[in-house]
């Protein structure tokens, strides 16, 4: 499929793309450059930070939760005014926040990580009514946050792990229960599992970083199929646009020396394309 792009300054390490249902525009973060950035019909909104920011799920028309390197914020995007919720390993400054998504529910999940990747150094955390709890910890890259239509499940990946899990969630609270089964391990392959999404058939698809390609996986595991991009550092889907059939996809240029960006000019960039899947509105987070 024809695959477009933002006529946008490249990131160094876009992420977190975000369609928010009640604007129909789209967000997302360069994580290196503390930056938030939104487009809607041809316009580009930029909100800077002092520490890297990540991803975002929203809560109403004006005002979105952000999770920044050491909190989750509100962030009115009307008067930029920030509020802090609760705060997220602020006492490891070492650590940053990575990957996440609202859930069904109306909490937030949201992945840590080293500054530097240090091994084992990430967790994953759900916020829920008003409290921030450690759901998983020791993994190196927490990706993949995303969840299957019917509620069943949470997938989340460890990308230098090679591979994406799958927890059972409790359908009244969305708490997770039982232990995470390994849902695709792609050490085989020597496949970087980054941002994913779930369409609404419970398809999942997944950004596979440094393989210039977005994958779609049934709820089975089995590849289903590839879309490929002139990007080889994808990060992570979204669905959006009026019928939720574009899906929009981030990537990053970080790492790449001259030669590479001849090679690969878009790097950094944030494409979409139409496609013949439908994925869901972003949940609203509760607060």
């Amino acid at each position: 499929m024809i695959k477009e792009y933002l006529s946008v300054d490249s990131c160094s390490l876009g992420e977190g793309p975000l369609w928010h249902p009640k604007l129909d525009s789209l967000f997302w973060f360069d994580i290196n450059a503390h930056k938030m950035f939104n487009w809607k019909d041809g316009e580009l909104k930029v909100w800077k930070f002092s520490e890297p920011v990540s991803a975002a799920g929203w809560v109403d028309d004006e005002s979105l939760v952000v999770a920044t390197a050491s909190s989750l914020i509100r962030l009115s995007l009307t008067s930029d005014i920030r509020t802090s919720l609760v705060d997220l390993e602020a006492d490891m400054p070492h650590t940053r926040s990575n990957d996440g998504r609202a859930d069904p529910w109306g909490g937030f999940w949201i992945g840590t990580m080293g500054l530097n990747a240090e091994k084992e150094a990430g967790s994953i955390y759900r916020f829920y009514k008003g409290q921030l709890k450690k759901i998983h910890q020791h993994l190196t890259i927490p990706n993949s946050i995303c969840f299957s239509p019917d509620k069943r499940f949470v997938y989340f990946a460890d990308t230098r792990q090679e591979k994406i899990w799958r927890q059972d969630l409790d359908l009244d609270s969305g708490w997770p229960i039982n232990e995470p089964t390994v849902f695709i391990d792609f050490k085989a392959q020597g496949l970087h599992p980054d941002g994913s999404v779930c369409d609404s058939e419970g398809f999942l698809w997944n950004a596979q970083y440094g393989a210039s390609r977005l994958a779609r996986y049934s709820p089975e595991g089995w590849l289903d199929r590839v879309e490929n991009f002139p990007a080889s550092q994808v990060t992570c889907p979204a669905f959006g646009g009026e019928s939720y059939s574009t899906i929009f996809v981030t990537s990053a240029s970080q790492g790449l020396n001259d030669g590479d960006l001849k090679v690969e000019p878009l790097a950094g960039k944030v494409f979409h394309f139409e496609s013949d899947a439908v994925g869901l509105a972003e949940y609203q987070v509760v607060l």
